[in-house]
């Protein structure tokens, strides 16, 4: 085995590092506050309210995590339904899987990869309790009817946002529209502490028991604020909390949020005006960015002919030391799908780009010099 087998010379994703991660994990340290909800995690907390517009934010140990306390928080259970696109990471279905509901899959659109929402309608039924909007690549979902629907039906409206951190609908905040949204901030994604996420709540009536969810059913919270004397059981909930180390890394990325985000604006555009005529010419299609959403950068995707050229395409590129990688497999055709009713040919856009769509390097210290190596190398496909 080579070595650019064993070791790309461009991997598909370097997790950020903005500079003081390691000076503030220190000052964590020093203060002798390394559990949750220390001073780091105020400021992350703080931060995201004030910039997103939400009623508050809540660290969780990861954006699987910030599902399962929405799932929770809505009290979904047996005997419910939970309308979630295919095409989406397993934790979008899994956080309502493990309280008992039934994941109905919903087609993507064909251009933005965002959940249908024009197929929601016929998706309905007297069971369903919400609906999982999840913002592919940050790019907003159709929020207006999205949101319309579920207000005409009944449904909460819980915003998988993990790609969409500063990504704009119509130019309010992703994040900002469902009763509940989750972040992750994971490793591949612009904002990271190695694993981490947080869960944003708007409704104002779910901020207290959200607290007492997060800490493990317990009214922690308010002892802390002085609220009551002393803290006790009160309701079902788990261990959320991460350790204030990792808000200490996260908040020295969300101090250098604008220079993260210019960077990645960056690459994303040099990848898109450099590839156009290249895609074009051998009937690839580029990512489509509607003109009333803004998108944080988050991924930069080809959509090949068919699966075989997606295929060769990968193989060209890891010959070339370059680690290009293929996105999510449908969930109503996994195993756990098909035990929920999940058929060949149920979500056809899902199954179809799920074939076809490869992603590109794109991260925070991509190189100029790598990516002319990446950008020259996809030129050169075929050889």
């Amino acid at each position: 085995m080579s070595s650019s087998e064993e070791t790309p010379r461009i991997p598909f994703n370097r997790a950020a590092v903005t500079g003081r991660e390691m000076e503030y994990m220190r000052a964590a340290l020093a203060r002798g506050h390394i559990s949750g909800d220390g001073d780091f995690s105020r400021r992350c907390h703080e931060f995201l309210e004030r910039e997103l517009g939400v009623r508050k934010a809540l660290l969780t140990t990861s954006g699987t995590h910030a599902l399962e306390m929405a799932a929770l928080l809505l009290e979904i259970g047996p005997g419910d339904e939970v309308i979630v696109p295919s095409f989406t990471f397993v934790s979008t279905a899994n956080a309502f899987v493990l309280r008992g509901a039934r994941p109905v899959f919903a087609d993507i659109r064909p251009d933005t990869l965002n959940i249908d929402e024009r197929s929601l309608e016929g998706l309905v039924t007297g069971a369903t309790r919400a609906v999982v909007p999840v913002h592919y690549g940050g790019v907003g979902c159709e929020m207006d009817l999205i949101m319309e629907i579920a207000s005409r039906r009944g449904l909460a409206v819980v915003e998988d946002n993990a790609h969409g951190l500063f990504g704009r609908y119509r130019g309010r905040y992703l994040g900002s529209f469902g009763s509940l949204a989750a972040q992750s901030f994971h490793e591949t994604k612009n904002f990271t502490c190695g694993e981490g996420g947080a869960l944003l709540i708007n409704d104002p009536a779910l901020v207290e028991r959200a607290e007492i969810i997060r800490e493990k059913g317990t009214d922690r919270s308010r002892f802390f604020r002085g609220q009551v004397d002393k803290y006790t059981w009160v309701d079902i909930g788990s261990s959320y909390l991460p350790s204030d180390m990792l808000a200490a890394y996260l908040w020295a990325q969300f101090e250098s949020a604008a220079l993260v985000q210019e960077r990645r604006r960056r690459i994303w555009k040099r990848y898109y005006d450099e590839l156009q005529d290249w895609a074009a010419g051998r009937g690839v299609r580029l990512p489509v960015i509607p003109g009333h959403c803004e998108q944080p950068f988050h991924l930069f995707y080809l959509l090949m002919p068919d699966e075989k050229e997606r295929d060769g395409f990968i193989a060209h590129m890891k010959s070339r030391g370059i680690l290009t990688v293929f996105h999510y497999l449908p969930l109503h055709l996994a195993p756990m799908g098909r035990r929920f009713g999940g058929r060949p040919g149920q979500c056809p856009v899902s199954e179809d780009v799920s074939r076809r769509l490869v992603r590109l390097p794109l991260f925070y210290d991509l190189s100029d010099d790598e990516q002319t190596a990446v950008i020259e190398a996809v030129i050169g496909y075929p050889d």
